[in-house]
């Protein structure tokens, strides 16, 4: 089976390192610099970055970078004689065209880190955990035009345990992903589509380091799963001193 890569964060270092473990061919990893662009020239930092070329150099694989969906473009003929039979789209910013999803004989295929149709969009862990989700769980998709909402393969749950950070959570939904990645990929052509009901799609908003201050009106139980929601990795939740500075709370609890 030949794969490509599409990938930039550090949920995809465990993911594609999980891959070559496992034996898979990586026939290209394409990845997104830490700073890039999306629509209208907006300037985004990738907070959860990881360098994929490590691992591009280690293996012998070849390693292209896009920044922008034209960029992307730039790379059809590539892919073409690459002749693929999934592109693994895990970690990523940007929409993958039809013309690329259909270079490969299983298409697109991608993981989010939610149960589809609800938390589509941006940063679904730390939304699960700002609205007070006791329960999430992992995706693994083919990738349409619409946002997340493509064919589901297979879904997995697992809990967010009242204390819980962000990290925890990240971690848990990373071990399924690796573990449903693998189980698809080796029975692939067993695989099923399941068509999801668009009708129930939540897109959510994406979030900025900025996003993340703190309303101290807030009831403790919103402010507490704010806090951890926001942690390490993250650049955390905050509130600003009496001279105008950020002052980072990475714990909380709750007292009677």
């Amino acid at each position: 089976m030949k794969i490509v890569f599409f990938g930039c964060t550090k949920f995809s270092e465990e993911l594609l390192n999980a891959l070559i473990d496992g034996g898979f061919d990586i026939s290209a990893i394409f990845t997104i610099p830490k700073e890039f662009s999306i629509k209208h020239n907006e300037k985004i930092t990738n907070t959860n970055f990881a360098d994929l070329k490590y691992i591009a150099d280690k293996e012998e694989i070849p390693l292209y970078y896009v920044n922008g969906n034209k960029d992307l473009d730039t790379y059809e003929n590539i892919i073409r004689e690459i002749n693929p039979d999934i592109i693994l789209v895990l970690g990523w910013y940007y929409i993958v065209p039809k013309k690329i999803r259909n270079l490969a004989k299983y298409g697109a295929c991608g993981i989010h880190a939610s149960l589809l149709p609800r938390y589509a969009g941006w940063a679904p862990l730390v939304w699960a955990m700002i609205n007070g989700e006791k329960e999430t769980g992992v995706t693994f998709f083919k990738l349409d035009d619409s946002i997340d909402g493509g064919d589901i393969i297979a879904q997995e749950k697992f809990t967010i345990d009242y204390e819980d950070t962000i990290k925890e959570v990240y971690d848990k939904a990373t071990k399924k992903s690796v573990d449903i990645l693998l189980y698809s990929l080796n029975n692939i052509k067993n695989i099923k589509f399941i068509k999801q009901d668009k009708t129930k799609i939540e897109i959510y908003e994406k979030r900025s380091p900025e996003d993340g201050e703190i309303d101290l009106s807030m009831p403790s139980e919103d402010l507490y799963n704010f806090i951890r929601a926001q942690s390490y990795p993250y650049p955390g939740a905050f509130i600003r001193t009496v001279d105008g500075k950020k002052l980072v709370i990475e714990r909380a609890r709750i007292e009677d």
